[in-house]
């Protein structure tokens, strides 16, 4: 009873959370016990030096070299999967800075802590490379070619490793990479949170949880159990589980709803990444149906320009659309809260849920020609036999059956808004801009997906 009421009942005046570290004790050993995670970042290390050494050296043809889909399809679509179970736990065993790692442990960093202009951009720089990524997906070879994208995963490994060699700990991960700043977003919608005993911490002095002993690393993103206050920086690597004297953080099960109803849209973070995030759906959406050929055979412009204009526009209307529907609420900003943005919070199923849409998509589109692949690659002629095909069918109704879950999910906020959160006192009409726009996205995302070849 206490699970389903604490999965399907939101309720922010009750503790309505399960502390896992009491219910399964074996989680928490696994995290007192170092020597897991050591295991886990080692396994992830050597995995991606594999990737990187069959993209450089191994066969070029996409249909005999597993590397990409193992990369595009396996890797990327569990890491968008993690979002909604694990938070931002995939950072933890990211292997990007195992190369800050290395040069730390070597001494070889001038362990600076991070400038004030990285703390202040690093949200636009981060969002900037966001971008990129997305475009050069879409419209380079990026994707089909596995020396490009052996390319691509050394240039984000040695972009961290860089910042390791000048600022201690963790920098890349916290104020730069693209994907963790995507995934600390996402993760305000996971089913788990990381957080300490406020009522033991009033009796802690010093705050131990953010310092490093001769034998603990400290908080690799610069928070600490104390510190954590949502789900966007925190990894749940551990770290200061060890150094807590007073036994006060824990994971706990939650509403996945609760932390969006919480911070309502609030931030810079949350302005940047939706917009931009569910522009760059419906553009790959789109991408992939027939109607995209036509219209740039029509019009006589390159398919990659047809796109960028397409990721521009799209993204550029979800930002106007969303700023209507926040000047209509009227109220955004309260005394306690600071200045949110309800039509952002509202949309945050649809964003996530999208690219895990997109990204399954694909990697059930690639999963039957794994293991043929793998045999053309490693000359193995059984597993050519072994092929199949997954049926758009089966394709189409999960994805429709994600995506109409996402939309019960942004009409669910809206309902809490209104009758608990604001408690009816602001009226119902306030609210329509933010049902008509969910209801539009909701609709374009359907109608891109059926159609999809």
């Amino acid at each position: 009873m206490k699970l389903l009421k604490t999965l399907f009942q939101l309720d922010l005046e009750i503790d309505n959370r399960i502390n896992l570290f009491l219910v399964y004790p074996k989680i928490k050993s696994f995290f007192y016990n170092r020597k897991n995670f050591a295991y886990i970042r080692t396994f992830g290390d050597v995995v991606f030096l594999l990737l990187i050494i069959m993209g450089l050296f191994g066969p070029q043809d996409p249909q005999r070299n597993v590397m990409l889909f193992l990369s595009w399809g396996v890797w990327w679509t569990s890491v968008v999967l993690t979002w909604f179970f694990l938070g931002r736990m995939w950072c933890a065993f990211c292997p990007f800075p195992g190369l800050a790692r290395f040069f730390q442990n070597l001494r070889l960093s001038l362990l600076k802590n991070p400038s004030p202009f990285l703390k202040n951009y690093g949200i636009h720089l981060a969002t900037t490379l966001f971008l990129i990524i997305i475009w050069l997906e879409s419209t380079t070879q990026l994707p089909h070619s596995p020396r490009f994208t052996a390319f691509f995963l050394i240039s984000i490994w040695a972009l961290a490793g860089l910042l390791g060699m000048i600022y201690k700990d963790y920098a890349w991960c916290r104020y730069l990479c693209p994907l963790g700043r995507m995934t600390g977003v996402a993760a305000t919608m996971s089913l788990i949170e990381f957080r300490a005993d406020y009522t033991l911490c009033r009796h802690c002095h010093g705050t131990p949880c953010k310092k490093e002993t001769p034998t603990i690393k400290p908080c690799p993103v610069y928070l600490g159990a104390v510190s954590v206050q949502n789900n966007l920086n925190c990894f749940i690597c551990g770290h200061c589980l060890i150094l807590c004297p007073n036994d006060s953080p824990s994971i706990y099960l939650r509403h996945p709803l609760k932390e969006i109803v919480l911070n309502k849209g609030k931030g810079i973070t949350y302005s940047y990444i939706i917009p931009f995030l569910i522009g760059s759906q419906l553009a790959r959406f789109f991408y992939e149906t027939p109607y995209f050929k036509s219209w740039y055979m029509a019009i006589n412009f390159s398919p990659d320009l047809l796109f960028t204009i397409l990721f521009i526009w799209f993204s550029m209307a979800i930002i106007v659309l969303s700023k209507l529907a926040g000047s209509y609420f009227k109220y955004f900003e309260d005394p306690i809260l600071g200045k949110f943005n309800l039509s952002i919070a509202v949309l945050i199923p649809l964003a996530f849920t999208g690219e895990l849409i997109y990204r399954s998509t694909h990697f059930f589109k690639g999963l039957g020609e794994f293991l043929p692949t793998l045999g053309r690659q490693f000359n193995v002629p059984m597993l050519l036999e072994l092929g199949f095909e997954v049926s758009k069918t089966f394709i189409d109704t999960l994805n429709i059956t994600l995506l109409f879950l996402a939309f019960a999910g942004s009409v669910y906020l809206i309902y809490y808004f209104y009758y608990r959160d604001f408690e009816r006192e602001i009226p119902f009409s306030r609210f329509i801009p933010f049902i008509s726009l969910t209801i539009v996205l909701y609709l374009s995302y359907f109608s891109l997906i059926i159609t999809s070849t």
